[in-house]
């Protein structure tokens, strides 16, 4: 059970990664991601297929999640297209180019073709472990790399000015930077990271599916603000490592109601109005604490 919650919340989290970076840190509303996360798995799926080693097909799928973020970048920054909509009409495009990566077809097996999960099983039964917590291992060695990769970008000067744009656009445009730039590579990092989360879901779970981005943004979107109520900093490290702690904690929240929502006449369908709720108690929640300091400055 712990290790499913932690292989999932692992998987999932790198997609909360690129959620966290287009959303917090540039303030973009992105919805590409619910087409380049299947995205992700689709490339990836079709490269095993044909023989490419896993790592590199996971490299291919990160480099095609950057290029649907690119695309979305473009709409919005070329044609003046609201941040929304933008990503509405990329995710919209993306399900068909996804079909046809996939020749037209809505999923594609991987049972018998040999991924980083195979590998981690063979490594975990020659040290005498269980198969599961050796993907556990993978996954966290993996996501460690990610975070930590992430954590030295926004220590870097075009990380840094990334972060600021989306605090204060006015600013960068005032010191003579390109807005757009800055916005083009946020959304296309974001896009690469929600791609890999797709390949690595597609690899665990033994198919790419055309339809398994649904509702994918607005999972991540849980994820973040349930880490983000854990741990509040302004340090960059400690917001990456609450995003990964929010993604485990929301598929622990997921795995519970699974398996006893039925208890209180619950089941699978409704996962998407538990996602839902969970987000308004957290906006409620954050409003909340918005206010509650500004009574007491008005009082004193």
């Amino acid at each position: 059970m712990i290790e499913g919650i932690l292989i999932e919340g692992l998987i999932y989290g790198c997609m909360v990664l690129g959620v966290f970076v287009t959303f917090r840190v540039l303030n973009f509303a992105d919805m590409t991601v619910d087409g380049s996360f299947p995205l992700g798995g689709a490339v990836l799926a079709v490269l095993l297929l044909n023989g490419a080693p896993p790592a590199a097909a996971v490299v291919a799928a990160a480099i095609c999640g950057m290029l649907a973020g690119l695309v979305t970048a473009l709409i919005h920054t070329r044609l003046n297209v609201p941040d929304l909509l933008a990503g509405i009409l990329t995710m919209t495009m993306l399900y068909s180019v996804n079909l046809r990566i996939m020749s037209n077809r809505a999923n594609i097996s991987l049972l018998r073709v040999d991924t980083v999960f195979t590998w981690a099983e063979h490594v975990s039964a020659s040290l005498s472990i269980p198969s599961s917590w050796g993907a556990v291992l993978l996954l966290a060695s993996v996501l460690c790399a990610v975070k930590l990769l992430l954590d030295v970008f926004f220590h870097t000067d075009f990380g840094l000015t990334m972060g600021a744009l989306g605090a204060n656009p006015q600013m960068i445009i005032s010191q003579g930077m390109n807005p757009a730039v800055l916005k083009t590579a946020g959304i296309m990092l974001g896009n690469a990271l929600a791609a890999v989360s797709g390949a690595f879901a597609a690899m665990y779970n033994g198919f790419a599916d055309v339809g398994s981005g649904t509702g994918v943004v607005v999972s991540g979107l849980a994820s973040l603000m349930l880490g983000e109520f854990l741990l509040r900093s302004n340090r960059i490290g400690i917001q990456t490592l609450r995003v990964l702690i929010g993604s485990i904690i929301y598929r622990g929240l997921m795995y519970f109601a699974r398996s006893y929502g039925y208890a209180i006449g619950m089941s699978a369908n409704d996962l998407k109005l538990i996602t839902g709720v969970l987000i308004i108690l957290c906006l409620i929640i954050s409003q909340i604490q918005l206010v509650r300091p500004q009574r007491r400055k008005g009082g004193v």
